[in-house]
């Protein structure tokens, strides 16, 4: 037996789902593209969605439609993938790296004012393990310092802040739908809205800067050029689309993505009264504003043990990760300027860190039985 970190839940429907598309006109950017943005917006409340083909395009058009360029910095926390960060690379600006808080491991308001400068020109807060992050101090810095807010909110699909969906309550929020996330389309992200002038720049970035609306066109005038065939390139864009495959499967899983999330949530309850005052061993805190979609179920152990509790956990079937290295503390980083940077908080977190398994189709029995090795372990 082994029992992954994460890993996806497919059933009947999905596959059908797929089949049916696969039989269908459409293999790509046709119609269920639209209804699966559709099906997500509605879900979490936003006006407007542009489905792409993973979360790291999402980030990337986002800052793109940001007008985050050369020159800027942009406010991330360093416990996080790295796309968090690369994202703002990819358009020539500078991640800044503001420590996390000691109780919820998210991003720390306080350090995020600390870091601002006159160059600041967004912060991406990304909300860990699926814990939404104090959206309102980080509202309120933002509006203070008039910067852009994007959301990562690749783990946090079905999370809640002060009850209301993360997906809708910043300038933009991102999702994945990698297969460990609360739901998958196989690989591919979103990008949430409520401003349509960034829905309209989202749009043209993810699928080569290029658009057929007659509301956008700048040479349509032209004799020559009027058609049904006409089309423009108005910005430098990317091919991120998206398939009608993939959605498909999106929307399949959007009708369990509640169930998917109470049974994850029950499983993480279960670890917190398993774990509950077990020695050399700290359970995720829970901030009373938030209700967390526990994409992930991280523990932390004592640092100098880590190491043995981890292979041993492996040895024994349980197939325990660590989320994440600090991001400036990668290679890449380190040879571009990083290397003086120190947030003292999420390195001593990454220090401790174990991620337990938990996924939509784990039983408790497999929790009964992690816990159980661990403790044996300690």
């Amino acid at each position: 037996m082994f029992i992954p970190y994460g890993r996806q839940s497919i059933d009947d429907d999905d596959i059908n789902a797929v089949v049916e598309v696969l039989k269908s006109d459409y293999l790509t950017t046709g119609p269920k593209v639209t209804e699966f943005e559709k099906v997500v917006a509605d879900y979490v409340g936003a006006q407007y969605a542009v489905a792409v083909s993973n979360g790291t395009a999402a980030l990337h058009i986002a800052c793109l439609a940001a007008g985050i360029s050369e020159g800027d910095e942009v406010i991330t926390s360093p416990i996080t993938f790295a796309a968090s960060a690369n994202c703002a690379l990819y358009c020539g600006a500078t991640p800044v790296f503001a420590d996390i808080k000691k109780d919820t491991y998210n991003i720390d308001p306080d350090d995020i004012e600390r870091k601002i400068t006159e160059k600041t020109k967004a912060i991406i807060p990304v909300h860990y393990t699926g814990q939404p992050c104090e959206m309102d101090a980080i509202h309120e810095i933002a509006k203070k310092h008039n910067l852009i807010v994007i959301e990562d909110g690749a783990q946090v699909i079905s999370g809640e802040y002060k009850g209301k969906k993360v997906g809708a309550l910043s300038d933009m929020t991102t999702f994945s739908f990698h297969p460990v996330k609360p739901a998958t389309t196989g690989e591919g992200g979103m990008v949430l809205t409520n401003d349509k002038a960034l829905y309209e720049k989202l749009k043209l970035y993810h699928t080569h800067g290029i658009t057929r609306d007659d509301n956008l066109l700048e040479n349509k005038s032209d004799p020559v050029n009027d058609g049904g065939w006409y089309y423009e390139q108005l910005e430098l864009g990317y091919n991120y689309r998206i398939t009608d495959i993939q959605c498909a499967l999106g929307i399949s899983q959007m009708k369990k993505l509640d169930k998917f999330a109470a049974h994850r949530r029950e499983l993480a309850a279960l670890y917190d009264e398993l774990l509950a005052g077990v020695d050399n061993v700290v359970i995720p805190y829970q901030h009373p504003d938030c209700l967390s979609s526990y994409h992930l179920y991280m523990i932390q152990v004592p640092a100098e043990r880590r190491k043995e509790i981890f292979e041993k956990l492996r040895e024994n079937g349980v197939g325990v990760n660590v989320h994440y290295i600090p991001v400036y503390k990668l290679p890449y980083y380190q040879k571009h300027g990083y290397k003086d940077v120190c947030c003292p908080n999420a390195e001593e977190f990454y220090s401790r860190a174990i991620t337990l398994p938990l996924f939509a189709d784990m039983t408790t029995e497999q929790v009964e039985y992690v816990v159980k090795v661990l403790k044996d372990i300690l």
